[in-house]
């Protein structure tokens, strides 16, 4: 039951989305089939050259996504265990981060160029705050009486950093994953609909300029799969890494 439950929403938004389409009180081109839709969704699953569309966001995704892992995790540490470095960057983090980096795409078109450069550049930036202000609680939040304890047993700053702070503040890095994993293939989608020969975003705007309502769902369907599947990704690294902390949650 556990298992089914989940998809009680999804089956009732599926047929209540085919009776729209049938029910011939609105256009095609705005409610299509659901059998059109699962027909262009197989035609883009089979065809090589559209699966490496998908490869293409999934790269500008991840390598920006990745640059943004490495220094946020480093800028976040660095800021929870140095009072100096926390004071110069905290407030320009804390300034800058309600600002929408996708204002930015045209500066970073201009310096970067149309390709994937700028694309990387821009989903780095966006991901870069959530992990960095969520590895700075966690490195700050680290239980004193531990570090105590380290100190008094004669470990270096090295070593409790590496024994004590960094497994610490690893639930809260992976926290700042999980909500930097959509935000890079959202930015990946935008920005490839706003200047872009290639990738999902492009094909989503290519479909609907064409009129191809059915194909550009099916686009938007495998951009909502691939999301998923890059969340369950980082839950199951999160699991098997965090094996002392377990996602345990109780419903009464």
């Amino acid at each position: 039951m556990s298992r089914v439950l989940p998809l009680v929403p999804v089956l009732v938004v599926l047929a209540l989305w085919e009776a729209a389409a049938r029910s011939g009180l609105w256009s095609k081109l705005l409610f299509p089939s659901l059998v059109n839709i699962g027909y262009e969704l197989a035609a883009f699953v089979v065809a090589p050259e559209r699966l490496h569309e998908a490869w293409v966001s999934l790269y500008r995704a991840l390598g920006g996504f990745g640059l943004a892992a490495a220094v946020g995790i480093f800028l976040g540490i660095l800021m929870g265990r140095s009072k100096l470095v926390a004071g110069l960057l905290d407030p320009l983090f804390s300034g800058t981060y309600a600002v929408p980096k996708l204002a930015l795409f045209p500066i970073f078109i201009f310096v970067f160029g149309i390709g994937s450069l700028s694309k990387v550049a821009l989903v780095f930036l966006e991901c870069l705050y959530p992990i960095a202000i969520m590895s700075y609680h966690g490195a700050r939040s680290v239980n004193r009486v531990l570090l105590w304890s380290a100190q008094n047993m004669g470990a270096s700053r090295a070593e409790t950093l590496r024994r004590v702070v960094i497994p610490a503040t690893t639930p809260f890095i992976f926290a700042g994953f999980r909500v930097a994993v959509p935000v890079a293939m959202i930015v990946v989608v935008i920005t490839e609909m706003v200047a872009s020969a290639d990738g999902l975003g492009y094909q989503v705007i290519y479909a609907l300029s064409s009129l191809r309502t059915d194909r550009m769902l099916a686009v938007v369907i495998v951009i909502a799969v691939l999301g998923y599947a890059l969340d369950k990704a980082v839950v199951l690294a999160r699991d098997r890494l965090i094996y002392w902390e377990k996602l345990d949650t109780y419903y009464v």
